[in-house]
């Protein structure tokens, strides 16, 4: 490690969790960012009882607490959507999403400054290898608006580096031999992969570009399978697939929308209550379609969203997962097992994997020359999808990375590299 601090810092915004990173002797990478935790939750709570808004867990307690306002969380889904452009209502008033994503990279800024001691006017963001699948003009337009708002917040000089990059320049300052590794980062909102050659002597060069061998992503991540496992285990106690006197299905986009982090709040409005009524009224299962509309009324849905996350973490170690469903209905317990979780998301494993494959056809390489497997990312924890990505190299050693961190620790290395020492 170099003798002197890096000049800039390396930023982390991740779909759930984010962190920042600065290079500096005799201390750790990551700064703390929250209550001496180096992890900040992509979480934003405007509490209108208090006029107050809030970051991070304090966000989600506040909520949990019951504070009347409005939570917004995977923000980073925002970016290469069509949302962008939009709105949504806080405290009678239209905050526009690019602000929203102005507050809470201004908050990473901010607490990363405060935890340095110092200010930051340049940083190394990280990015999924792709914003959008398939869609290049809407990946420029992604990485284009996160430049743009890292601007507003005051970064006057910014870059951006693939976030499985990032691991692999964390994880190369651990190893004592030249390896050919495979970063599996597998996070809120996408599943990225490089192929990369690292060695100690390598991390002394300024150009890495021939030790990248393949680059590849799919928009798949955790948030994804929080959805899934939603609609297979939970959404069908609120109506999800039951039918109206007409035989027609409940419509499902009510549902979709609950299941889904970033679109929860677009049930909780009075267009939105009107049509809810009229399906209520032809419905033949109307004690279900009374949860959905209790959760609707009250604003249950980031409650409900919240229990099917610590589900999904639960089933990573466990056959089933029981949860306290008491807010839509007094004394509901409901058990989910392992096997409902796999069936829900087993396309999504299945698309992972593929996206894997090709990396690796892409790449030229034989499995067998990979030797080392490297996961990072909250949601590789997942065992069927880290089981699914280790079977295609059987040989290779699987190692676990910081789930949370490698990646702003990883942007700090390339800062240190992009732009030097601080000045004196």
């Amino acid at each position: 490690m170099s003798s002197l601090s890096a000049r800039a810092c390396g930023i982390d915004f991740g779909t759930s969790n984010s962190t920042a990173g600065w290079l500096r002797p005799d201390a750790n990478t990551l700064l703390t960012l929250e209550d001496g935790k180096v992890t900040l939750p992509s979480v934003v709570f405007f509490n209108v009882e208090e006029d107050a808004t809030c970051f991070g867990r304090q966000a989600l307690a506040e909520y949990l607490d019951g504070y009347e306002g409005r939570l917004m969380r995977s923000l980073k889904s925002l970016l290469g959507s069509s949302l962008i452009d939009g709105q949504t209502e806080v405290a009678g008033r239209a905050l526009p999403f690019r602000e929203l994503l102005q507050h809470f990279i201004g908050e990473i800024k901010r607490r990363a400054e405060l935890s340095a001691g110092r200010s930051f006017d340049t940083a190394v963001f990280g990015r999924p290898v792709h914003f959008v699948d398939d869609n290049p003009a809407a990946d420029a337009r992604a990485e284009a608006t996160l430049a743009e708002t890292a601007h507003a917040v005051g970064f006057r000089e910014v870059s951006f580096q693939f976030e499985p990059i990032a691991a692999a320049f964390h994880y190369e300052q651990s190893i004592t031999r030249e390896e050919l590794v495979l970063i599996a980062d597998i996070g809120g909102g996408t599943s990225d992969f490089s192929l990369v050659r690292l060695s100690p002597e390598r991390a002394k060069l300024n150009d890495r570009r021939d030790d990248l061998l393949s680059n590849a992503g799919v928009h798949i991540g955790g948030t994804d399978f929080d959805k899934y496992l939603s609609l297979a285990g939970i959404m069908p106690l609120l109506g999800y697939k039951s039918r109206l006197k007409n035989n027609a299905e409940v419509p499902s986009s009510y549902f979709f929308n609950l299941a889904t982090w970033h679109t929860i709040n677009f049930n909780y409005n009075r267009k939105i209550w009107s049509e809810l009524q009229e399906v209520y009224r032809d419905a033949l299962d109307k004690d279900r379609l009374d949860c959905l509309l209790r959760v609707i009324e009250r604003r249950e849905g980031h409650w409900l969203a919240l229990r099917v996350e610590e589900a999904k973490i639960a089933l990573s170690d466990a056959a089933s997962a029981t949860l306290q469903l008491d807010r839509i209905k007094e004394g509901l317990t409901h058990v989910i097992d392992r096997d409902t979780f796999e069936s829900a998301t087993a396309q999504l494993v299945d698309d992972v994997e593929f996206t894997v494959a090709e990396l690796l056809r892409d790449a030229n390489l034989a499995r067998q020359d990979i030797d080392t497997v490297f996961f990072t990312g909250g949601s590789s924890g997942i065992p069927m999808l880290r089981q699914r990505i280790a079977a295609q190299l059987p040989q290779a050693r699987p190692v676990e990375g910081d789930l949370f961190g490698s990646i702003g620790a990883g942007l700090a290395v390339e800062a240190m590299r992009r732009y030097g020492p601080m000045a004196g």
